[in-house]
């Protein structure tokens, strides 16, 4: 019952939709104005419902409010320009995209990188705040450095490639993602924004982002092509859409040729009737309609494990110790290792690992902390910010250092977890790691749950245990699809997953002695590894 609601609700919307933008057209004396305002009138409105499909926030609640109001003054620009109304109408619509902005940081910032493609859809709605800034400027008639008509076909460019087909590639990964598709999808993502630099900047970029744009163009089309859909109507549908790119992508880079030698091959206003009619015909109506027949949901499930309560202020080693300490005493990281026997077998694993994680206060840590020389720059700035917390406090230099510290026993009820205890590790007297240990249960998996607290906020990660032969692995890498492990920043209402993995590989070297390697990567890409001697008092 609901869901017919929701349709006919939806279905009355587009009939509006459709008479306004008639009505466009009659106040309309350049039919390529008209490449903008379809897109500002049918498909902005029909993409936003159906990235909706499903959910219940409160942005759903005024979505039909707010979309008449910003596509009303999307006509009003037409009929009302002259005076001021060429400043409010815009303004208006402007705002509306910036309202949708806002909804897209404040998805993502529920759920973070844990699904690719729902990111592609997140910045695709960010995008379209840049083209209804464009918009404003050309209907406010401001001076961007560009000809009106250009400054008309950048409105176009980010309402089409940078706003629909950001979520179209989002569509298309949820129901197909192979390996590639990261790779692909990024390249997507930052073309937009490439192109406009190489079109401001040097005609040299503008060749070059556009022959990224055609390999990434064509593997999306190759993707369409081997991905199962629902209706074989809607098959062709998408197939079609993306190969319309394919077609008008081409032509692109004979303009962008063009411009680089100086021998015009396509001018703009070929580009504006054929490059904009395609796309608005063949890709945006074709592709609305197809993905309209049927929008995959989405495949992104919020985290459901505990999370610490803790919270830190400035100076975290200070603070958690000194609010949130508790009366009891644990000798180690773990109360018992069995705690974790799906995943480890206690009888092979090497009896000096079980010993240090039960009794850590009994040994001594020396690190080698190295950088990667990529990340050096980062590393030196964020030094300045983690002397002054006393958190994730990390040496530049690669000589070894010994971390003192100790075992801290941690409020549960102000945590929030259970049997929580705090890690405290020292360099020359310095706070340099204060992480809160405790473990959770999932599916019968047991997860070793860490919580870094950072300023008004905290840094989560949730830790797969994997036995190596008689070595331990930790790992926020997941193996399985349902896994809870990643690495997460949690603050305010928002538990958001970080673009960062991090491994643990604890061998035992003697009776008394271990090594571990701790290896951190950030959007795939290594910056840090740290070598730690583990010796027995």
């Amino acid at each position: 019952m609901k869901g017919s609601l929701l349709l006919m609700k939806f279905s009355n919307l587009l009939i509006f939709q459709i008479i306004l933008f008639i009505l466009t057209m009659l106040f309309t004396s350049y039919p390529h104005l008209l490449l903008l305002s379809g897109a500002q009138l049918l498909f902005v409105p029909i993409a936003l419902h159906l990235v909706m499909a499903g959910k219940k926030d409160s942005f759903q609640r005024f979505f039909p409010l707010i979309t008449v109001i910003a596509s009303l003054s999307v006509v009003c620009t037409f009929i009302f320009n002259e005076g001021i109304w060429i400043i409010i109408f815009p303004s208006i619509y402007l705002l509306f995209t910036i309202i949708v902005a806002i909804y897209a940081i404040s998805r993502f910032l529920h759920r973070g990188f844990i699904n690719f493609e729902e990111f592609a859809i997140d910045l695709g709605l960010m995008y379209l705040a840049i083209g209804g800034v464009w918009f404003f400027a050309y209907t406010a008639e401001l001076d961007t450095g560009f000809s009106a008509l250009l400054t008309w076909l950048t409105a176009i460019h980010f309402h089409y490639s940078a706003f629909l087909l950001p979520i179209f590639v989002g569509f298309l990964g949820r129901i197909y993602k192979p390996k590639s598709y990261v790779l692909i999808c990024s390249l997507i993502l930052i073309s937009p924004l490439v192109v406009a630099i190489g079109i401001t900047y040097s005609r040299t970029v503008e060749v070059l982002s556009v022959l990224i744009y055609i390999v990434a163009i064509y593997s999306l089309i190759a993707y369409a092509f081997q991905a199962n859909f629902s209706h074989t109507l809607q098959k062709w549908l998408v197939r079609i859409s993306f190969s319309a790119i394919g077609v008008t992508i081409i032509f692109s880079l004979f303009y962008a040729f063009g411009n680089y030698t100086g021998n015009v091959v396509i001018d703009i206003y070929f580009m504006l009737q054929f490059h904009g009619v395609v796309n608005a015909i063949f890709f945006g109506l074709l592709g609305i309609i197809g993905w309209s027949l049927h929008t995959p949901l989405t495949k992104a499930h919020l985290p459901t494990f505990p999370v610490s309560n803790i919270r830190g202020k400035m100076r975290i080693g200070e603070e958690v110790l000194k609010e949130y300490k508790s009366n009891s005493s644990y000798n180690g990281l773990i109360d018992q290792i069995a705690v974790y026997e799906k995943d480890v077998d206690v009888a092979t694993l090497a009896p000096t690992i079980k010993d240090f994680y039960e009794n850590t206060k009994d040994y001594r840590l020396f690190a080698k902390v190295k950088w990667q020389l990529w990340f050096m720059p980062f590393a030196v700035v964020y030094k300045l910010f983690s002397r002054f917390t006393g958190q994730i406090n990390l040496p530049l230099s690669r000589k070894e250092i010994e971390m003192t510290g100790d075992i801290v026993a941690i409020n549960n009820e102000r945590d929030g977890r259970s049997a929580v205890r705090a890690w405290v590790r020292k360099i020359e007297e310095e706070v340099a790691f204060v992480a809160l240990y405790s473990s959770h249960e999932k599916d019968g998996k047991t997860y070793n749950n860490i919580a870094l607290p950072l300023p008004w906020s905290t840094m989560v990660g949730i830790l797969e245990l994997k036995q190596v032969g008689e070595n331990l692995q930790l790992s926020s890498k997941r193996s399985i699809v349902d896994s809870d492990a990643g690495i997460y920043l949690a603050f305010g209402k928002y538990l958001c997953k970080l673009p960062l993995e991090e491994t643990f590989l604890v061998k035992e070297v003697d009776s008394e002695v271990l090594q571990a390697r701790h290896n951190m990567w950030i959007f795939g890409f290594p910056f840090l590894s740290i070598k730690y001697d583990i010796k027995k008092h």
